[in-house]
């Protein structure tokens, strides 16, 4: 199954992977820093002859190290304080020596720190600090009223706020988890009164908050590090020296000034890395702009490639199980249960589990879409078969007409209306679905939207949102359109006027 998912990844990328050179995949998290050192990487391994794919915002940690492990990206940015807390958890390891030791047995190399320690830190308004005379995190302990907002991943880390609360003694218990970015808006519109920050955030300066001394240094540094694939040195040496030209060159406060220029003042973060190697290093690269134009027709062709191969494949199935289902109906209540249980699983977390069988990107994508799309058409093609009345099926057998003759040319003609609103809800359903795919680098209408919400653009989230819902429209139109072909007109349907619905006499 894991060669099928490959050969589909190939595919989706072929037309973008040239042959002059070694092939280099980064990685990045759904934070603007990654993406934005991630940018780096880009034009520094395309400096030296490489093709150079970026996986941009594709979440959180797990995520990027299993890619990482699985070899569906080469190299990645990550953080010390990350690796020791979240990925070499339980092990006792610390320091660079140990760290280098610990990830090297994984096949896993490890560049020296970037320049940079971008550690958490705890933030509040700076007003609202004055008020209450808040500097120290130790502070909170007495203001149990307070309302803390930490994003996803901080909420369940190792280094995050389980141990924090267990530390300083916090007796907060209005504690929600939300999206990083989105935990700015919360603390400006007052919903919430604490956040967790990164400090090298460009946000902080700009909405006057404070860090919190770690009055009990419960964080660790946090030195960003690349991170990669040992025999990425086999296979891209020039390419990967040239990444290593980054350890060291980035002070803090460049990278605050990038985040800066990436988050607040929407430069796109190919530029801002373009700018800080001309400007550090004296590396000219060319930065690529592509017109809205150009990202529609790549994002449409992206999501109707991931719609439409998955509803494929998913009525080549379903339709087959709802017939079985509709024969034996023992048998069809276990197959209802067992796609309606499928069903029932948060869409997030089916593509997640999908990662370690096929990887990241289109081909998990592709089942997990295709797991969703089961539902409804297993249950529309087992609810029109079996309510095909009893004397119509008498008068079949009746005519001597065979299991097969009697399906093909009376059942499933009958029944034809039900599967194709079954069909058609499973396409509308996997035009939503499918903007998940984005952050598991599956791109799609789903990637102007994440990066929308990174950058608090509006506009790009309109770019991937308002897309998807003509997409959504325009399927149902053609099924509408289908039905109308296939369906005989005596089988449709037509509203009287009164409301109520008449069979077509046809």
């Amino acid at each position: 199954m894991k060669w099928i998912g490959r050969c589909l990844l190939w595919l989706c990328i072929a037309g973008r992977v040239g042959a002059e050179g070694p092939t280099v995949k980064v990685g990045s998290k759904k934070f603007t820093e990654s993406v934005v050192v991630g940018e780096l990487l880009v034009h520094l391994a395309r400096s030296s002859g490489a093709e150079v794919m970026h996986h941009k915002e594709m979440g959180g940690t797990r995520i990027l190290w299993n890619a990482l492990l699985s070899g569906d990206i080469d190299i990645y940015p990550e953080y010390t304080g990350t690796i020791t807390q979240e990925i070499l958890a339980g092990k006792g390891i610390a320091g660079l020596p140990q760290i280098r030791q610990a990830l090297a047995k994984q096949g896993v190399g490890m560049s020296f720190p970037l320049g940079f320690n971008n550690t958490y830190a705890i933030g509040i308004k700076e007003e609202l600090a004055v008020r209450l005379d808040i500097a120290k995190i130790s502070d909170l302990a007495r203001h149990p009223e307070l309302r803390f907002g930490f994003g996803n991943e901080f909420m369940e880390r190792g280094d995050g706020w389980p141990g924090l609360r267990d530390r300083y003694g916090l007796p907060q218990r209005e504690v929600r988890g939300l999206d990083h970015d989105l935990a700015y808006r919360g603390l400006q519109s007052g919903d919430i009164d604490a956040m967790d920050l990164y400090s090298t955030d460009a946000e902080i300066k700009h909405y006057n908050l404070r860090a919190l001394v770690d009055d009990q240094d419960y964080f660790p540094e946090y030195l960003v590090m690349l991170i990669y694939r040992q025999d990425l040195n086999d296979r891209a040496p020039q390419a990967l020296a040239a990444m290593h030209k980054l350890e060291g060159q980035i002070p803090e406060t460049e990278m605050v000034s990038m985040n800066a220029r990436a988050k607040l003042d929407k430069v796109p973060a190919a530029q801002v890395a373009g700018d800080f190697l001309r400007t550090r290093l004296g590396i000219g690269v060319q930065v690529r702009h592509e017109g809205l134009l150009y990202r529609l027709w790549q994002r449409t062709g992206e999501h109707l490639l991931l719609v439409g191969v998955s509803l494929f494949a998913a009525m080549l199935v379903a339709v087959p199980l709802g017939v079985l289902a509709a024969r034996r109906p023992r048998l069809g209540q276990a197959l209802l249960g067992g796609v309606g249980i499928v069903q029932t699983i948060p869409a997030l977390a089916l593509l997640v589990v999908m990662i370690p069988f096929l990887g990241i990107g289109v081909p998990s994508a592709l089942a997990a879409l295709f797991l969703y799309s089961l539902l409804p058409i297993v249950r529309n093609t087992y609810t029109g078969l079996s309510d095909i009345a009893l004397p119509i099926r008498e008068s079949a057998e009746a005519l001597g007409l065979s299991p097969g003759a009697r399906l093909r040319l009376i059942e499933m003609p009958l029944a034809a209306r039900s599967i194709l609103g079954g069909i058609k809800t499973a396409a509308v359903i996997n035009v939503g679905f499918a903007t998940l795919g984005a952050l598991i680098a599956a791109g799609g209408y789903g990637q102007p939207i994440l990066t929308g919400i990174r950058l608090d653009d509006l506009g790009l989230i309109l770019e991937g949102a308002i897309p998807a819902a003509l997409l959504a429209l325009l399927i149902q139109g053609v099924f509408e359109l289908v039905e109308r072909a296939i369906v005989p007109k005596g089988l449709r349907l037509e509203p009287e006027g009164d409301g109520h619905k008449r069979w077509c006499s046809g």
